[in-house]
């Protein structure tokens, strides 16, 4: 019997392809798009917005990003589905803030169809590694 998970708190859909001409980029964004939603649609996860950003995310500043954090904190969502962590952090700076609010309970899920995590001292470890 398949068990079907229900993320009944409301997400975001993050998608970003840097500028940065050093920086690989492994999928565009339509590629990214097309592919979480599929995963959206095939995890049940409720998705409330899709946000696009083309910057890169090895500096701190980002508007799409830092505003999405922001609706975050007000409650509009409590979750994120990104292709890879590395679409949402390249930095210290926003890598942080993203294990804070899982830590404060804000974030209730980090959905990623390339990597796994789990709220655990371990899985936050090796999000932070990700976010490389």
């Amino acid at each position: 019997m398949n068990a079907v998970i229900n993320h009944s708190h409301p997400f975001f859909l993050y998608a970003r392809k840097s500028t940065d001409v050093e920086d690989v980029q492994v999928l565009s964004i339509e590629s990214q798009l097309a592919e979480l939603r599929e995963y959206a649609t095939r995890e049940n996860i409720s998705i409330v917005e899709e946000l696009i950003e083309k910057q890169s995310a090895k500096i701190p500043g980002r508007p799409i990003f830092n505003g999405m954090i922001d609706r975050i904190e007000k409650g509009e969502a409590s979750g994120i589905v990104s292709w890879h962590p590395d679409r949402l952090a390249r930095n210290s700076v926003d890598g942080g803030r993203l294990i804070y609010l899982v830590d404060a309970g804000k974030i209730k899920a980090l959905k990623f169809p390339q990597f796994w995590f789990e709220s655990t001292p371990q899985g936050k470890f090796m999000l932070t590694i990700a976010f490389g």
